[in-house]
């Protein structure tokens, strides 16, 4: 496999349904990854270590999952000077807010990227457009992608007005 460009962290394997889309994108897209469990709070040397190390390894960006305290996005930023995208990841006791305010909330000169609570793919998705500022290639097949979602609005678009609503909603079910 190439060198990977991406790194996928998460602070535990309960993180990977909600990461799982990202590591799916960035397959599809042919973008070179690797994906890691970092624990903050119980690995900090682990995680330290992976921090001080991506850029040397090649690594160009990197998405981090947390969910609770969502510590993992902000530390690693404030280790590595590559551009960190954070994911919230949805929790039991306030539904991933608590993982958001935490990413969002970082003081100045340590910035994190956050996407929604749970969205990994746009992650991904933001990663892919960071990489292609420096690789053509990477740079065509995000607009490939970017085209094909206008393609698949318009397609519904052009079902729901021949068929009307109902005869839409169900074929959909």
């Amino acid at each position: 496999m190439e060198k990977p460009l991406v790194s996928v962290i998460m602070g535990s394997d309960s993180d990977l349904p909600v990461m799982k889309e990202a590591l799916d994108f960035l397959k599809e897209m042919k973008i070179p990854y690797e994906e890691k469990i970092v624990s903050a709070h119980r690995t900090p040397d682990r995680m330290y270590q992976f921090a001080k190390e991506a850029e040397a390894r090649g690594i160009k960006v990197i998405i981090a999952g947390a969910g609770g305290a969502a510590h993992l996005p902000g530390m690693v930023a404030s280790i590595s000077a590559l551009p960190v995208i954070g994911v919230p990841v949805r929790s039991n006791a306030l539904q991933g807010v608590d993982s958001l305010h935490s990413i969002v909330q970082m003081p100045p000169g340590i910035p994190v990227a956050s996407m929604a609570i749970n969205g990994s793919k746009n992650a991904a998705i933001f990663a892919g457009k960071i990489l292609g500022l420096n690789d053509p290639e990477i740079l065509e097949r995000m607009k490939d992608y970017t085209a094909s979602l206008k393609d698949q609005v318009e397609k519904k678009a052009e079902a729901l007005e021949t068929k009307g609503y109902q005869a839409y909603l169900d074929q959909k079910l």
